[in-house]
């Protein structure tokens, strides 16, 4: 039997076929695409239409790379970037552009839902998140107040998955992962908010979709589009889901305790809970997950964009950085990096900036700076699980994924940040393998057989245990102390409006 999992994301589509006999990817295909090109400053905007014809040509190249074994797909699952704004008409046409999660300029929008419900307390006491700019919410306010034709027009609001999915079943709805990213889902009784609907406009109670669990499929593909592909009709499509709520299931993260962290462009702590596990200061994002849990996450800005930046200003090949940075001794020999380039939402730094303190004359080096980089970066990722922590999460070990992962001195670094063990995985497909996963499990529980996330993750997701590595106490302790010098500086800098 074979699954296809889906990611689509902000800077292109990746799909891949999984065996479930064999637990391996036996075909998969992506595609780039980019940005709507010359918006002002702060806006980011993508042709929904780009992640279909991305979808179909990923698909249909897999299908192809299958020949006669194609007849072996059983169940299809979708995962894409979250909190995007797509917005369809009446006859089911795409309205405008969507606004993407790294749109920024609805900040005006988001002060003014605070402000109504008594600012980020308000929020988090009726829906368990304050608002974000990356939020759905506040783009539909800005929609409403800047574009009053267009949202005059919408007849359905959904996330990028959701759009996916729409196309590949004509059924249109969210299940709780996803939707609580929107900051109009209320995480604690996994319902719409009727209280924020009302605000931005009565309306969204008719235009956006019902809400289903993360376990039910959505159906099957529409006989159109399983005829272009050589699909059988039977084919399923599971709910699907956000790209870390699909990253959790694809990294074997489904249960409390376990957590991962990605280590991206940007940086990602999050791990599965029981219970909603709600941040009185909103610094942990209090999301569901995709297999009806919760998922409480923290997002860093500035995790491979940091290091990437040293590791080209000197001019190394990521072999080199590896020998440099290894070379360089704990704590960068007093220097520091407050790893801020692109502002930062953990801590809330939307205006931030990069610091690099305690330079003097014998440890300013290039391996230092390195050094003090991916430090730099790892203690913000540090400062994120001891939130976690903070709030009862209690992490038992971590897996490690993303580009960052390849490095073994940055996983030591991580293992002794947190103080806890840390493994890569022998097959890092992420939101994609999490996609084809739940689409397994979806078709299972819809045939009437059992088939639990412990037990597909057990022989899917496999650890690499050549990149295991242990925490020392000591070097724990010793980045403990650092990690309260770096919030002490920050809050120093913060404070009078230099940082």
């Amino acid at each position: 039997m074979y699954v296809i999992g889906i990611d689509t994301g902000t800077q292109g589509t990746k799909a891949l076929v999984f065996d479930l006999e064999k637990a391996v990817v036996v075909a998969q295909s992506s595609q780039s695409y980019g940005m709507v090109e010359g918006l002002p400053e702060g806006h980011r905007e993508q042709d929904p239409a780009l992640w279909i014809k991305a979808v179909d040509a990923t698909v249909r190249d897999c299908v192809k790379q299958l020949g006669s074994e194609v007849a072996r797909v059983a169940a299809i699952g979708v995962s894409g970037q979250q909190h995007g704004l797509v917005v369809l008409d009446d006859a089911n046409r795409i309205i405008r552009p969507a606004k993407l999660w790294c749109d920024t300029s609805t900040t005006e929008q988001c002060d003014e839902i605070s402000r109504a419900f008594g600012g980020s307390p308000g929020l988090i006491e009726l829906a368990g998140n304050p608002m974000q700019p990356g939020y759905t919410a506040s783009k539909i306010l800005w929609l409403k107040q800047n574009e009053p034709q267009n949202f005059g027009r919408i007849e359905t609001v959904l996330l990028p998955h959701d759009f996916i999915n729409y196309w590949l079943t004509g059924v249109k709805r969210m299940e709780p992962g996803d939707a609580s990213g929107t900051g109009l889902f209320d995480v604690r009784n996994r319902c719409w908010s009727k209280e924020m609907i009302d605000f931005i406009d009565p309306v969204l109670h008719r235009v956006l979709p019902e809400i289903g669990s993360s376990r039910d499929v959505l159906g099957p593909i529409r006989p159109e589009l399983a005829k272009a592909w050589g699909l059988g009709t039977h084919v399923l499509v599971s709910a699907g889901g956000g790209d870390n709520m699909m990253g959790a299931i694809g990294t074997g993260n489904v249960n409390p305790g376990q957590v991962t962290v990605s280590l991206g462009t940007s940086g990602t702590v999050y791990g599965v809970s029981d219970k909603p596990l709600i941040d009185p200061q909103g610094e942990v994002a209090a999301f569901c997950d995709s297999t009806d849990q919760w998922l409480p996450l923290v997002c860093s800005m500035n995790a491979t964009v940091v290091t990437e930046l040293v590791r080209k200003h000197y001019g190394w090949d990521h072999e080199q950085m590896e020998k440099e940075v290894a070379s360089a001794p704990m704590g960068a020999e007093g220097m520091m990096m407050l790893p801020y380039l692109q502002g930062e939402r953990t801590p809330s730094l939307p205006e931030g900036c990069g610091v690099l303190h305690g330079m003097n004359l014998t440890n300013f080096t290039p391996a230092n700076v390195m050094r003090a980089a991916m430090e730099g970066v790892s203690l913000s990722l540090g400062y994120g699980m001891l939130r976690m922590t903070e709030l009862g999460f209690e992490p038992t070990s971590v897996r490690l994924t993303g580009g960052g992962a390849k490095s073994a001195t940055w996983r030591q670094i991580l293992a002794d940040v947190f103080g806890l063990p840390v493994v890569a995985l022998k097959t890092d497909e992420g939101a994609a393998l999490g996609a084809a996963l739940q689409a397994a499990v979806g078709f299972f529980e819809h045939s009437g057989e059992s088939l639990s996330y412990d037990e597909i993750i057990s022989y899917a997701v496999v650890p690499d245990e050549a990149t295991q590595c242990e925490p020392d106490e000591e070097r724990h302790e010793f980045y403990q102390n650092l990690l309260a010098q770096q919030q002490y500086l920050v809050e120093t800098l913060h404070i009078p409006g230099f940082l």
